[in-house]
């Protein structure tokens, strides 16, 4: 039988060589001189230098712009018509992907209690009540953290980190008075979307309150987003980790247009598209004992996917 010898070559591996200086030096000119021979602009300034641009082709930032300036303004349609597409199929993959937490949400609306169904079942005559135990729930959840999160002074406290001067305390309560009064007098609707908020809390279990500059009201504005208008992906277990955070908004096409005027949205012609009123929708509005009529639907319509109109 033959014998197999195991043991390692006493052979010296090569070493790795890595390239010199006057290599990288050569390989970084031959870069630059094939960049050179593509075609580019080359505009002469009034000193005598040149500004030559290799890219003609790539989008110019607009020197000096605001930081928050429209993107879509930008950005050709080669590349806005993609991200339309992507950004309606992610809504649609996200919705999709909540479907037994709505329908849940949407039958337990119904052990509220506010509205008495007529039942034919088990007998005719037999009762439709529910035990609004839920609701007392709920309303005592509201009434509470009304108290704790909005008291009479404002919802506004500060706190000094560090050493405490008079100074420091001054300013502290300066920024705090001056705050409470944007809150609760500036801001008009902070107070009724805060305790609508904190109702629908508990039901939902989670929502969201939405703080922006509103071009229209030229000021602040504070908006509870219910957790149904509010879609990011599945797999996300935080909205600092989410992938993409979407917030359905609903507007007529008179505020839409007057978005546009301002600049907040790209002033293009859209296709108008009837939004369809969702189960969840349905039983929202009829808790709150409301209808969508059909001039409702003509003014409250969501615009497909034509071309993206803002993009931050």
């Amino acid at each position: 039988m033959a014998e197999i010898d195991k043991a390692l070559p006493n052979t010296i591996s090569d070493k790795i060589k890595f390239p010199n200086e006057k290599a990288l030096q050569a390989e970084q000119q031959q870069q630059t001189l094939d960049a050179m021979k593509e075609p580019a602009n080359i505009l002469e300034n009034p000193d005598g230098s040149v500004d030559i641009n290799f890219d003609p082709n790539a989008v110019e930032p607009i020197q000096g712009g605001d930081h928050f300036a429209n993107l879509a303004e930008l950005l050709p349609d080669d590349v806005l018509d993609p991200l339309g597409s992507l950004l309606v199929t992610d809504y649609t993959e996200y919705k999709s992907s909540r479907k037994d937490w709505e329908r849940a949400y949407t039958q337990g609306l119904d052990l509220l209690g506010f509205k008495y169904e007529q039942k034919t079942e088990p007998f005719q005559g037999a009762s439709g009540a529910t035990h609004p135990v839920l609701a007392e729930a709920v309303t005592q959840f509201q009434a509470l953290a009304y108290k704790e999160l909005l008291p009479a002074q404002g919802p506004v406290r500060t706190q000094i980190i560090g050493a405490t001067t008079p100074q420091k305390e001054q300013q502290s309560e300066r920024v705090k008075e001056f705050m409470n009064y944007q809150l609760m007098d500036q801001m008009k609707e902070y107070e009724a979307d805060f305790d609508q908020m904190l109702f629908y809390l508990p039901l939902a279990g989670s929502s969201f309150k939405k703080v922006y500059y509103d071009e229209l009201l030229g000021r602040a504005v504070s908006k509870f987003v219910p957790a149904d208008d509010l879609i990011v992906p599945y797999s996300a277990t935080s909205l600092e980790d989410a992938e993409s955070i979407i917030h359905r908004v609903k507007m007529s096409e008179n505020e839409l247009r007057k978005q546009q005027v301002t600049g907040f949205y790209r002033d293009i012609e859209l296709t108008p598209g009837y939004d369809n009123e969702s189960d969840l929708d349905k039983k929202e509005n009829e808790l709150e004992g409301i209808r969508k009529s059909k001039n409702d639907d003509q003014l409250e319509k969501r615009f497909p996917k034509s071309k993206s109109s803002k993009i931050n």
